[in-house]
């Protein structure tokens, strides 16, 4: 994979700008560090920013296309259910679900989805094809101006690439009926260059009742320009189908009824499909660069789950269906320009962004995939805009500022099957940012960051009126955006040779965790948060090829007003670790081996009720021959460790019992699983 500058456009689109005079080396973990000192000391806006690249991710063994953002430091990707389903997230101090507070793109198209069927903020990554990413950025907090909704917690921006170095054809088979064959090529056409890239995917796993999962992906790019001035072209499709191996009741498993990869309800599962297409162009001149996206997209999810059995209908079965099939249109636009004042270098960049969902969302009530009832229907209209300004500016030799301010607009208008439940709403939230920079002393930089962020909550929540399970039931309406405030303190250094370090210390207030919930067709809601954290990496370069890092974070997340029930927020991440070995020459003998750590989290608000930590060890093992030729095995959970890779605490009731039972719902880590790739190059 050719590995290329990234674009003064990415460096815009992710806030970085670099259009200073003479360039600018960037102190961010895994790329380049800052200038000695004297002179423009680099663009990080944070200790918590980072680019990671395709470098670094070749040799990291994952389970799921997913896991590929656990590059991020801190960051956990999981899953309850089956892998065709959307990752569950976890990062500071928050169980992300499926995506409410990390914003997720590619190639500056966002991933997220409001207003979901499932859950809000959906961020389903099992498209991605791991080969193609170019780079992964991210930034922790909300303090960039040019970071919209679902941030609060951070963001990841993917890059694919637009060239490979070789084109490739890539099998893998591996243990437990999994087996995936790739594609990809790339090259001159019509005075620019051309990437296709095709996936197709077949994984049973160990289940009782296999998986299923039959995978086809596409992505087609044509790129022509320069790194100065050019555009790209992207279209990408993609369906995948499979049976659900959702979470399990512990005591299900004590009692014998179901083994560890048992299932109580054989016909849960689903069908997801994405077609998206997007244009990109940028600009640079020497005093100012400009960036342009649109893009259209169609994403359909058509889910069958049941979580409590029999609680709800002890004859049929508590299955639900939710299916969710949307339109999204988006325009972006930004100019970054230096504006000098004095002698205080300055550069200022302003930008737009219009996104308009056309949504339409429904829950059902279903025995074995057929509806038995209609909970609620809705067609949903969906509007957000957002205009962000953001000035950069050195005052002197050791003092920067990035300061920023940034105006959301919601418009929506909700056509519900409960006429009660229909009706317009809006809501406007202004949210001011501000970074400073101190340094660099001894090659370290020291970072103050205070900002506002936000996350949006489900339009349904915004107009309803009335319980869609009970009419007569009257309910609250919910408030379309709800902020979060956010305070770093930070530190970069690279004074160790061939080393970077990183430590910051951070707190999150949110005013509310009201969410949309799915399964229930009705928002629920919560109560105002605060959670603190501090989080250290470390990057290690002793030689070329060899990469060694290590990351360890921990947070503390409760709720800030009185209840009796507690202060505790369930599933609510606390302690995080990992670290890595990644060496990849050219040639020869290659390899990298994962560790990671994910600590116990409280299950219930009042702490009684704790999960488990989950230990993991991966590796994978290559040799690169000379004409292009490698053959490779990857050992996921190298010691076959019976561990879960997420737990809840709720209310279910097995077939036979009298009454619901509280219980441990779990879903298990695969077990010692070997795949082989066969991958040529030419």
């Amino acid at each position: 994979m050719k590995i290329k500058p990234l674009h003064l456009a990415l460096a815009a689109l992710f806030g970085a700008g670099s259009a200073w005079a003479g360039g600018i080396q960037t102190l961010e973990m895994g790329t380049v560090v800052v200038e000695g000192e004297g002179g423009l000391a680099g663009t990080a806006e944070s200790a918590t920013v980072g680019t990671v690249t395709a470098e670094q991710l070749e040799n990291r063994p994952i389970q799921r296309p997913g896991e590929i953002i656990e590059v991020v430091p801190g960051l956990i990707v999981s899953q309850h259910s089956g892998e065709g389903k959307a990752n569950q997230y976890y990062l500071r101090g928050f169980n992300l679900d499926h995506g409410t507070d990390i914003a997720i793109s590619l190639d500056g198209v966002p991933i997220n989805q409001p207003t979901h069927g499932h859950g809000q903020g959906w961020a389903d990554l099992n498209f991605l094809i791991p080969e193609l990413v170019e780079a992964v950025q991210y930034k922790k907090g909300p303090y960039y101006a040019e970071i919209g909704d679902f941030s609060s917690a951070g963001a990841v921006k993917l890059h694919y690439a637009t060239e490979l170095d070789k084109d490739l054809l890539s099998a893998t088979v591996g243990q437990y009926g999994y087996y995936r064959l790739l594609g990809a090529q790339s090259g001159d056409f019509m005075g620019g260059k051309l990437l296709y890239a095709l996936e197709l995917g077949i994984d049973d796993g160990p289940w009782d009742v296999p998986q299923d999962l039959r995978k086809l992906n596409s992505v087609i790019r044509y790129t022509q320009g320069s790194q100065a001035r050019g555009y790209s072209v992207t279209g990408m499709a993609y369906d995948n189908r499979w049976t659900a191996t959702d979470q399990i009741p512990l005591r299900a498993v004590k009692q014998g009824l179901i083994s560890r990869w048992g299932n109580l309800d054989p016909s849960d599962g689903g069908i997801a499909r994405r077609t998206a297409f997007s244009f990109e162009g940028w600009n640079e001149q020497a005093t100012h660069s400009d960036r342009i996206l649109a893009y259209v997209k169609n994403d359909y999810l058509n889910l069958y789950s049941n979580f409590t059995y029999f609680m709800e209908d002890p004859v049929n079965g508590d299955q639900f269906q939710q299916v969710d099939d949307r339109y999204t249109y988006g325009f972006q636009a930004s100019r970054a320009w230096l504006t000098p004042f004095g002698n205080i270098d300055s550069e200022t960049q302003v930008g737009v962004e219009i996104r308009y969902d056309d949504i339409d969302v429904s829950l059902h009530k279903t025995k074995q995939r057929q509806r038995l009832s209609t909970v609620r229907a809705d067609q949903v209209k969906l509007g957000a805009y957002g205009v962000y300004a953001k000035n950069d500016a050195r005052w002197n030799d050791w003092l920067r500022t990035v300061a920023g301010v940034r105006a959301d607009l919601r418009q929506t208008t909700v056509d519900s099957n409960l006429a009660a439940n229909s009706g317009d709403a809006s809501a406007t939230l202004i949210s001011p940012k501000l970074s400073v920079i101190m340094g660099p002393w001894s090659k370290s930089e020291f970072f103050v960051n205070v900002g506002r962020g936000y996350h949006s909550n489900d339009a349904r929540g915004a107009t309803m009126t009335v319980d869609p399970t009970n009419p007569n039931q009257s309910v609250d309406k919910v408030d379309l955006l709800v902020p979060a405030t956010g305070f770093d303190l930070g530190l970069r250094s690279a004074i160790l040779p061939k080393t970077q370090l990183a430590l910051a210390l951070w707190r999150l207030d949110m005013d509310s965790e009201l969410l949309f919930v799915g399964d229930a067709g009705m928002t629920e809601p919560s109560r105002p948060s605060r959670r603190t954290g501090v989080e250290a990496s470390v990057y290690v370069t002793p030689k070329d090829h060899l990469i060694i890092d290590a990351d360890l974070a921990y947070s503390q997340a409760r709720f800030t007003d009185d209840d009796p029930a507690g202060d505790r927020i369930p599933g609510a991440v606390e302690g995080v670790a990992s670290m890595g070995v990644s060496y990849h020459p050219p040639r020869g003998w290659n390899g990298g081996l994962r560790v990671r750590y994910f600590g116990p989290r409280p299950l219930i608000e009042d702490n009684s009720v704790r999960s488990e930590a989950t230990f993991l060890v991966s590796t994978d093992i290559g040799y690169r021959f000379k004409r292009g030729l490698e053959a490779s095995v990857e050992i996921l959970n190298l010691f076959d460790a019976e561990d879960s890779a997420i737990d809840y605490y709720y209310e279910s009731q097995l077939q036979g019992e009298a009454a619901p039972v509280n219980d441990i719902h779990f879903h298990p880590v695969l077990p010692r699983t070997v795949r082989a790739s066969l991958t040529a190059r030419f």
